[in-house]
């Protein structure tokens, strides 16, 4: 233990701080988690759509709508990598690591170019 550290541990204002900042970073991560479940139920809403309403008179009215969830999905999940991103930087960790940027990049970016597939194939049926 460095002496930073000792004079951290003997201060429990300063530990307590250091814990809400880490608690913080897990909510943090939560509401990733949230918003790329906000981002799927938008596909998920998009696919109902079209499997309701594809057979109607209009079906590119259909279509259109589907896209328009699909579209809101892929924004979601961009907005909510970079919140979190900005979020991450502007706390420190202590007793808690927090999940890469990079990875909540990828799970972004998986789920961007889900949607966008699954947008195509909607729009192909």
């Amino acid at each position: 233990m460095s002496k930073t550290d000792d004079s951290k541990a003997s201060n429990p204002a300063e530990r307590r701080t250091d814990w809400a900042e880490d608690r913080t970073i897990l909510a943090n991560e939560r509401t990733f988690a949230a918003w790329m479940r906000t981002g799927m139920a938008c596909v998920g809403v998009a696919l109902g759509l079209k499997a309701v309403f594809g057979s109607t008179e209009h079906p590119l009215i259909a279509k259109a709508v589907a896209e328009l969830f699909i579209v809101t999905a892929i924004i979601i999940f961009g907005s909510a990598a970079r919140r979190s991103y900005l979020a991450q930087k502007r706390i420190d960790e202590h007793d808690t690591n927090a999940q890469s940027h990079i990875g909540m990049i990828v799970t972004a970016a998986s789920l961007t170019f889900g949607a966008m597939a699954a947008g195509v194939i909607l729009w192909l049926l």
